[in-house]
């Protein structure tokens, strides 16, 4: 007789995960949010430039982190910012910091970028039943 537990879609006949496909799913899942934290990292950051601008990366980095609870790199963020910044949606602007005199990007939000960022929001979709 063939093992039907697999096949049956009813909510009270589905059976656990056996630690096989545990494992098997909780790689998937890991891996998928991880492609998710990379994909979005571009409109959290034109979306927190835009909010905070004129801003450093610093602040855009603390940002990230108190939006999403997300833990990113600073390279990981100086490397999207570099993107966004080659791809023109983002401008920096180095200016003297006010005691040392050090140079200091101050970023901000080109009109490109936020047309760019108004057509991410446009299609953003929710995943239903959550």
């Amino acid at each position: 007789m063939a093992d039907t537990s697999r096949t049956d879609t009813s909510a009270e006949s589905v059976a656990a995960p056996t630690p096989e496909e545990r494992e098997w799913l909780d790689h998937r899942v890991e891996t998928w949010v991880e492609t998710y934290k990379k994909s979005m990292l571009t409109p959290v950051t034109l979306s927190l430039v835009g909010e905070h601008q004129p801003a450093e990366v610093s602040t855009i980095a603390e940002s990230v982190t108190a939006a999403t609870g997300w833990q990113i790199t600073e390279r990981g963020l100086y490397r999207t910012v570099k993107r966004l910044q080659d791809s023109g949606l983002l401008q920096s602007t180095a200016v003297a910091a006010p005691r040392t005199g050090a140079k200091r990007k101050l970023l901000t939000l080109t009109p490109l970028g936020a047309s760019f960022l108004d057509g991410i929001r446009g299609n953003l979709v929710e995943v239903p039943g959550g």
